[in-house]
C-alpha cells in the first residue's frame, strides 16, 4: 500500500520520532511504514491520517495509483 506519510510529516515539520510518539509507535514502525515495508492497522491509518490533517483514502492508496478499480 502506497502512501504520502512522509511528504504529509514534512510539510508540518514532524520528525519520525515526534510523529511516532504522537501515534503511540516506534520510530521504526513510522520508518516501515514509510517505506512501503509495513502496512498499519486499520486503527493506526486513522490515527496517522488525523495527526497529519489529511483524509484517510489520500494518505494511503493500494495497489497502482493509475487503477482506481477497488
Amino acid at each position: 500500500m502506497k502512501n504520502i506519510i512522509k511528504q504529509k510529516r514534512k510539510e508540518l515539520k514532524l520528525s519520525q520520532d515526534e510523529l511516532s510518539k504522537l501515534a503511540g509507535v516506534t520510530r521504526q514502525t513510522v520508518n516501515a511504514i514509510e517505506n512501503d515495508k509495513y502496512d498499519p492497522s486499520l486503527s493506526l491509518a486513522f490515527q496517522l491520517a488525523a495527526i497529519l490533517h489529511i483524509r484517510v483514502d489520500e494518505l494511503f492508496r493500494f495497489g497502482d495509483e493509475r487503477d482506481d478499480q477497488y
